[in-house]
């Protein structure tokens, strides 16, 4: 077989599709691989450099063709549509893959190790068991309201209402709806015991990693932001600045320039969701400091008088990311400015 240079490698779960270029530029292979075959394909091939779109299964495959020799490079998918030509195949993905590759501004997603990979199960892990905790006590709160007993919002407020479901004296609600909602009660005190099992390994595991704990000198960055930093954010380095770290995340705004006349609108919200909702609520935990008379920086005082609140919570969040980069790249702990302004 000629020497090949380069391949784009089109994942899928069953047939995956290879296109390979020579030295010389032209096609060396275009063939479609099973599963099985992937693995014994490249490990006949000279080391090469190797294209693979970021998705489910992207870092696997990364990892395992790595241990061949290859230079295996991810990328967003988004990136490598503008590289197909017409018509969407399997083929014309794994072309243009290829193509995408090797262009010299093309940016790639750090390739993640197993054990990097298991650190973010755990927090996705959370993250769901949280969501279907709030979705379970939305539902059992609306539920009850409907009969009229009604309660604030939030988890503190449920555990009134599954005293009362508990309270067989209370009339108010019929058999058949006791038995049901309180389904519900044992379904959410069973995801709160398990949320706050993760949390205790999350915080366990912040402890014992030491870029980790610099990060929680940051006002507004505890154990689940920091853990959540380092399981996304495999490389900080590959940013440039504080600032792109703070565009992937999503809290900086969408520019539609044009003409040399600046256009700014509301933050992009594209990149780590994740990391995006904990930013801002961790931000929002500082912004509430104000109520109790809590000294903070001028710039955010004027921030927050001539804004509105939300705003200056994502302000605060993009502040936030990028001194998190700043820890991660160039090493220290966050040093506290004496604040100039009593609120």
């Amino acid at each position: 077989m000629e020497k090949i240079t380069t391949i784009g490698l089109d994942l899928a779960k069953s047939v995956f599709q290879v296109h390979a270029i020579a030295e010389d530029g032209h096609v060396a292979v275009r063939r479609a691989l099973r599963r099985s075959q992937v693995l014994e394909f490249f490990r006949q091939i000279e080391p090469c450099l190797v294209g693979i779109e970021a998705c489910g299964s992207a870092h696997y495959w990364a990892n395992a063709i790595g241990e061949f020799g290859h230079t295996v490079r991810l990328m967003p998918p988004a990136y490598v549509k503008p590289y197909v030509k017409r018509n969407k195949t399997d083929a014309a993905d794994a072309e243009a893959i290829c193509e995408a590759v090797t262009r010299p501004t093309m940016r790639f997603v750090p390739i993640k190790s197993p054990e990097e990979q298991a650190a973010s199960m755990v927090l996705k892990t959370r993250e769901l068991f949280v969501r279907q905790r709030s979705q379970t006590a939305n539902a059992m709160r609306a539920h009850m309201a409907e009969l009229g007993i009604i309660a604030a919002t939030g988890m503190t407020s449920i555990a009134k209402l599954i005293a009362v479901l508990r309270d067989d004296r209370d009339e108010r609600l019929p058999n058949s709806a006791r038995t049901a909602l309180l389904e519900m009660a044992e379904q959410i005190e069973k995801l709160t015991a398990r949320v706050e099992a993760l949390d205790t390994k999350i915080v366990a595991a912040v402890k014992v990693d030491e870029a980790a704990r610099r990060l929680t000198t940051i006002p507004g960055v505890g154990p689940i932001i920091a853990a959540t930093v380092r399981a996304a954010v495999p490389d900080p380095a590959a940013f440039r600045t504080g600032r792109d770290l703070a565009a992937w995340i999503g809290i900086t705004p969408r520019a539609n320039s044009s003409g040399g006349k600046e256009r700014l609108g509301k933050i992009s919200k594209q990149g780590n969701k994740q990391l995006r909702t904990l930013l801002i609520v961790g931000a929002t935990s500082i912004l509430k400091q104000v109520r109790r008379g809590v000294k903070l920086p001028a710039w955010v005082v004027s921030l927050i008088a001539r804004r509105p609140y939300k705003v200056a919570a994502v302000a605060l969040a993009n502040k936030m990311a990028r001194t998190i980069w700043a820890l991660l790249v160039k090493g220290g702990i966050y040093q506290r400015a004496t604040p100039s302004v009593i609120v």
